[in-house]
């Protein structure tokens, strides 16, 4: 079947609900209005011309164990979100294809917490720190406006956590369920003296269902607001992390074949495993001037440290130019975000301007040391690089609205974004010489979109859009051929994106809901891939071209108040479209499959409340099958999970008690949780668990 078939399929299908168009008013209980933050100027959800998918925190909760983003954003088209039941990774995330490459960590991917930035000037990120027990809310975008964030913007996941307000309430939870698995949750909400507060502490605990996989995972989450005049707010936001886990790696497809909880000498031999400590403050400010300005201000800062110790055999690292196989990484790091707001009327027109500078900076201290001292292995033994980097970018941008006409808008968007590197080599050594350099990266992000309203409840769109993605630091660490130094020849990817959306409310006595497509295809030059794998050391090269398109569907439907149903839809062609070849002369063909994406994905949910308080739901998901490496040649198979879940709350006068379960993979599948791209010695695979559940209670008093 022809590549593009099935998308224009899904177009004509998706397209064909359009009659529905004509609406009456909505009913009382329809939809609650959502104005959308991660587009710069503040919009309702039916005014962003752009793919954007709201997650309310409620339902993040609700019934989970409250620990990974991927159990709250499975009904999130266009996201593939796969949790590797390993603490010592962060998950692996992937937007249309963006950041499929990575092996750990996050890439091409930028996370925002309460607009603070987790992905560093080099387009590296984290999640584990977001806060799932107080956020209010997720917003996903996707597709050309990423672009306004700069570097790395496949895609955007925006976490802002609630705001403190009302009687002062307390709460507490407790978790526990299959593996060893517990969590024990305390949070606090109010306002006081015109100062609301959210405080929420946390710890999960894991035997891991695999070998080599125990975790202890502790969070703290702090928001103060208040107003310091009528016209002016005023966030604090406080976060730190501390994440002690094991790490069983990856498998080979026959090892986990033979048996899914099987783990690799390697780890088992070094005890390899990750420490992280995270600590970080933010404040931002907001002063409304007049009827038409505005001026935000926010600023943060923040230190993270990293001791890891790696698997890489004691053989490999006897070369001068080896790094070693234990990190031990410090960062200090910083920012700040200036922007001004103004917003007039042409005639019978509306204009909406925002402009503003982001400047963020990253301190690095990087040291390798070897994973063994004589026939010792799994602790630090003879030092073997150091240096000390610095990540820095300084990016002025501006965005306007103008509804030019009844029912058209133009939206228009430029970033100028700025990129330096520089690296001070600390460790000389005969064979090792003075590695030190720098690198600057300088591009324009253009965005435009036009957008038509049909009436209030229909709008469709159309954006065009150019982003790049530099390398990040761990991807210039190496040259090919053992040579010492960092790689400051390889170049960032540079893409073009179009997209045509649709997205639509409806609502009738019986029945309200919302749904949304979209058509997209992004093409990109000098993509970053693996030019040489061994040794535990990835060196990468810019390769050709390369190819995104594909197709998005999303809906919430309520029927009668009492049922809630959930479908999300993302078909993907992600290939290479120009060949090239490693430095061993193993060549990938133009055709072949983007090494970490998927064909198409599918989510489904039914969720019933049949009694207040009472909920019962069902959800299923079908992922296809994985690319695990560049060639084609292994594929993690395609696999289809269901959940089933309940819960109910009810109150006693100031006390809320709500109890809940649920149980995962309730067919016992076997399957691959999450693939390690391009793993030197094959082992690709890291297994999902089979079924597994999970029941707990919380219980809560309003002052």
């Amino acid at each position: 079947m022809p590549t593009h078939r099935p998308f224009a399929c899904a177009a004509v299908l998706a397209l064909s609900t359009l009659p529905a168009a004509a609406q009456p008013a909505p009913p009382p209980g329809s939809l609650p209005e959502q104005t959308i933050r991660s587009t710069l100027l503040a919009s309702p959800l039916e005014q962003v011309p752009a793919s954007v998918t709201v997650v309310d925190g409620d339902g993040i909760r609700d019934r989970q164990w409250q620990v990974n983003l991927s159990e709250s954003l499975s009904s999130t088209p266009g996201l593939l979100l796969q949790n590797r039941q390993n603490y010592a990774q962060d998950l692996q995330l992937s937007i249309r294809g963006h950041g499929a490459r990575s092996t750990f960590g996050v890439r091409g991917i930028q996370i925002y917490v309460d607009d603070i930035p987790a992905t560093m000037p080099d387009g590296q990120g984290q999640s584990n720190h977001i806060d799932l027990s107080s956020v209010e809310r997720i917003e996903v975008l996707r597709g050309p406006y990423s672009a306004l964030y700069g570097n790395a913007s496949g895609g955007v996941i925006n976490a802002y956590t609630e705001r403190g307000q009302g009687a002062p309430r307390l709460e507490s939870r407790l978790a526990i369920g299959s593996n060893g698995q517990k969590r024990i949750g305390l949070k606090a909400t109010g306002e006081a003296n015109g100062v609301g507060y959210v405080v929420s502490a946390s710890r999960f605990l894991t035997d891991g269902y695999r070998g080599q996989s125990r975790a202890d995972k502790n969070l703290l989450n702090a928001r103060l607001d208040t107003q310091p005049s009528d016209d002016s707010h005023l966030m604090l936001v406080v976060n730190h992390i501390n994440v002690d886990a094991l790490d069983p790696g990856g498998v080979t497809p026959a090892q986990w074949l033979a048996n899914p909880r099987a783990v690799a000498q390697g780890p088992l031999d070094f005890n390899a495993r990750k420490s992280q400590r995270q600590t970080q403050l933010g404040l931002k400010y907001e002063n409304r001037i007049d009827a038409q300005n505005a001026l935000q201000a926010v600023g943060y800062i923040g230190t993270r440290a990293i001791v890891q110790f790696q698997s890489t055999p004691a053989a490999a690292q006897k070369p001068p130019t080896s790094a070693g196989g234990v990190i031990d990484l410090g960062r200090n790091y910083g920012g700040l975000d200036m922007r001004w707001s103004h917003e007039r009327s042409i005639g019978t027109n509306t204009l909406h301007v925002v402009a503003g500078l982001t400047a963020n900076a990253v301190r690095e201290d990087r040291k390798g040391y070897n994973n063994f001292i004589g026939s010792t292995l799994g602790v630090r033994g003879d030092l073997r690089r150091s240096e000390s980097n610095t990540l820095s970018n300084i990016d002025p941008y501006a965005q306007a609205s103008w509804a030019f006409a009844p029912q058209w808008a133009l939206d228009a968007g430029l970033r100028w974004s700025n990129v330096r590197f520089d690296s001070r080599d600390e460790y000389i050594a005969p064979g090792n010489g003075d590695d030190s350099g720098s690198a600057r990266y300088r591009r324009a992000l253009p965005v435009v979109s036009l957008q038509h309203a049909f009436n209030a409840h229909t709008l469709v769109y159309a954006a065009l859009g150019s982003g790049f993605e530099t390398p990040t630091f761990n991807e210039i660490s190496y040259r090919s051929g053992g040579l010492g130094g960092l790689n400051f020849g390889l170049q960032p990817a540079k893409s073009r994106s179009v997209e045509i959306g649709v997205r639509q409310h409806y609502a009738t006595q019986t029945i309200r809901g919302d749904w949304s497509a979209a058509l997209f295809h992004t093409r990109t030059k000098d993509e970053i891939v693996a030019a040489e794998n061994s040794g535990g050391r990835t060196v990468f090269q810019n390769a050709g071209n390369t190819r995104r398109q594909g197709f998005e569907l999303a809906s919430t439907t309520w029927l009668d108040q009492q049922w809630e149903f959930n479908l999300a839809l993302t078909l993907l062609d992600a290939r290479v479209t120009q060949g090239y070849c490693d430095t061993k002369g193993d060549c990938v063909a133009a055709g072949n499959r983007l090494a970490g994406t998927v064909r198409g994905q599918a989510y489904l949910a039914a969720n019933w409340h049949p009694l207040p308080g009472a909920r019962i739901g069902i959800d299923w998901r079908h992922v296809g099958k994985v690319a695990a490496n560049d060639s084609n040649s292994v594929y993690a198979p395609a696999y289809s999970v269901a959940a089933l879940s309940a819960g109910y709350a009810r109150d006693w006068g100031r006390w809320t008690l709500d109890v809940f379960a649920r149980i995962d993979n309730l067919t016992n599948r076997r399957y691959v949780g999450s693939v390690i791209v391009n793993e030197s010695n094959g082992r690709y695979y890291e297994a999902a668990p089979g079924r597994q559940w999970m029941a707990g209670a919380s219980l809560a008093y309003r002052f």
